[in-house]
């Protein structure tokens, strides 16, 4: 703990970073110099201590870029944090990673395939890694959760470990405690300002070796996250959308200029079991089901559609809804 308090004392310096960490370490030798140096005053000294104190009360643990323990994969990206806090089961971290992004925004569909795609992964051995955001990064998490066994996933924060932001996502920040990690390179108790969440997509992208990306529109901190995985090699897939809609205009771009590969279901990922799902079955003779999609159709034009009264599809709609095949969204039907 000694190491870390010394590491600590340099990394919450003012205008200190990885950069001039290591450019001060290079011109002075080592640690115990580096804070000669800087000649910190006792109430500074004081305070990291606290922090310290604190982490050690709320079990966090901090982990240095010479510990074993600190994931390999940011070890690689140029100036990586000296010093990452995690809070929640560190041996996640060692999984296989798989990071999942998109807008806070995202529309029911869109939060359904990332939740369905998480779930996938989980039960496949990984843990999911995104931001704990509204919208398609709670839909990230929630799908690894709820996957059977061992499933877990890593939630990194743009505050301190333990500053749980958004507000909204209280009861989620706790149950990935219990199953998985949180991550942070900001200090114990911060809050989380606009450009500690760029950083935070940086580690978003460099955690894992592969990058998916939901909803999200143009200029977006998820197209943010794309870019550094790009920088950075990383294997990206991108989940196409409807044209005419602003949240799809960052995944089909990345699909366009050849920077993504289309991400169109679990088979994309992982071999399908032999049995057939009971739902393909159906839609395959179900007429209703066959035209039916993500996109909102309402009973008046899928009657027309089928070349049937509305009131002639109304009880079939009833049924299929019963059954869990489809549901009511923004004044129309999509397949569940």
């Amino acid at each position: 703990m000694e190491d870390i308090l010394k590491k600590l004392l340099v990394l919450r310096s003012p205008n200190i970073g990885p950069v001039t960490y290591n450019k001060l370490l290079s011109e002075h030798g080592n640690i115990d110099s580096v804070i000669e140096y800087l000649n910190l005053n006792q109430d500074f000294i004081d305070s990291v201590k606290r922090e310290i104190d604190n982490a050690n009360v709320l079990g966090i643990t901090y982990i240095s870029d010479d510990d074993s323990l600190y994931p390999e994969n940011l070890l690689k990206i140029k100036n990586h944090p000296i010093i990452i806090s995690v809070r929640g089961n560190k041996n996640v971290l060692n999984k296989k990673l798989v990071s999942m992004v998109g807008t806070r925004h995202s529309t029911l569909a869109g939060m359904n395939f990332i939740s369905d795609l998480a779930t996938k992964f989980a039960e496949h051995n990984f843990a999911v890694v995104s931001g704990m955001a509204m919208g398609t990064d709670t839909a990230a998490h929630t799908g690894a959760l709820q996957a059977q066994g061992n499933s877990q996933t890593i939630a990194v924060l743009a505050g301190g470990v333990d500053y749980i932001w958004p507000l909204e996502n209280e009861s989620l920040y706790y149950e990935i405690l219990e199953r998985g990690l949180i991550i942070s390179e900001m200090p114990v108790g911060s809050k989380p300002n606009a450009n500690n969440f760029v950083q935070r997509n940086r580690w978003i992208a460099g955690l894992s070796d592969l990058l998916i990306i939901g909803e999200a529109d143009a200029k977006s901190g998820s197209m943010t996250t794309a870019r550094f995985a790009l920088e950075y090699n990383k294997n990206i897939f991108a989940v196409p959308g409807h044209p005419s809609d602003p949240r799809s205009i960052g995944p089909n771009s990345l699909i366009k200029n050849g920077q993504a590969t289309l991400c169109m279901s679990s088979k994309d990922f992982f071999e399908e079991e032999k049995t057939q799902n009971k739902k393909k079955n159906i839609a395959s003779e179900n007429e209703i089901l066959d035209k039916l999609g993500m996109i909102p159709v309402s009973e008046s034009v899928l009657a027309n559609i089928v070349k049937k009264s509305v009131s002639e599809i109304k009880s079939d709609l009833v049924v299929l809804e019963l059954q869990g095949l489809i549901r009511k969204q923004d004044g129309g039907y999509v397949l569940n």
